[in-house]
């Protein structure tokens, strides 16, 4: 055997090794994660209402703005209000409503969090206990995604696993598995979880962070094998070097 022949042979079986090796790491890495069929941002929402019916004459945000606890959502023109206070009722502010030196009343946010909703526009009459606005607390944003499993591969769901979500604009976000619902239709089990992320992270994306907004979500299940450690360690370090080049 020539040594031309011989270094063909060696570089060939190098060639065939490193080809078994990609292949095997890419089914460790399908047996090791699920990506689900359906996910978007989700939260608790809080309604800003009014204790006096009246006119709103000013309103302070739109659809989508950031607010904080404590600012004004609107202004309303009640004559309940101010044949309540001609009648020297007292009506104090409080976290909720300020009262104004003009007899007007503003709506104040009981929360931090963006604005899902503008339920009475300025101009538009709010009646007694009815929703100005809707807010959805920032510290309550989290992605609800719902996966389709095998019920082995559902037993494979950890708690507290990371699951990587992809925003509509690129942007990538580590999450974890957190609370899971399931129902189980025709041997699989469908599963909905909700992925628990930081509120600065959410914060982050600006407009992105309404609720029902779709987004990418890839779940990490339980490999218990050596290869699938290994490769779950280097799927972390690229998710945590995306993750930097995003910043």
């Amino acid at each position: 055997m020539t040594w031309s022949t011989r270094f063909r042979l060696f570089f060939g079986t190098l060639l065939v090794i490193a080809l078994v090796g990609l292949l095997t790491i890419a089914l460790s890495q399908r047996k090791g994660e699920a990506t689900a069929n359906s996910a978007a941002i989700d939260a608790v929402t809080y309604e800003v209402g009014t204790d006096y019916a009246g006119a709103v004459i000013e309103q302070f945000v739109v659809r989508g703005d950031l607010v904080n606890a404590g600012d004004p959502i609107a202004t309303i023109q009640s004559n309940d209000l101010v044949r309540d206070l001609a009648d020297d009722i007292v009506v104090r502010s409080s976290e909720v409503f300020t009262v104004n030196p003009d007899g007007t009343l503003t709506v104040t946010s009981a929360v931090s969090g963006v604005v899902l909703s503008v339920d009475v526009p300025q101009g538009g009459y709010a009646p007694a206990g009815g929703a100005v606005a809707t807010i959805a607390a920032v510290d309550t944003l989290f992605v609800s995604a719902e996966f389709e499993l095998s019920t082995a591969d559902f037993a494979r769901i950890v708690e507290g696993a990371p699951v990587e979500i992809v925003m509509p604009d690129g942007a990538v976000l580590a999450g974890s598995v957190g609370p899971v619902e399931t129902t189980t239709v025709e041997g699989s089990a469908l599963a909905t979880v909700a992925v628990i992320i930081s509120a600065d992270e959410f914060v982050d994306q600006g407009g992105f962070i309404l609720p029902g907004t779709p987004v990418t979500a890839t779940m990490a299940l339980r490999n218990d094998d050596m290869l699938a450690s290994v490769t779950g360690l280097v799927r972390t370090v690229i998710s945590d070097v995306r993750i930097a080049l995003a910043l």
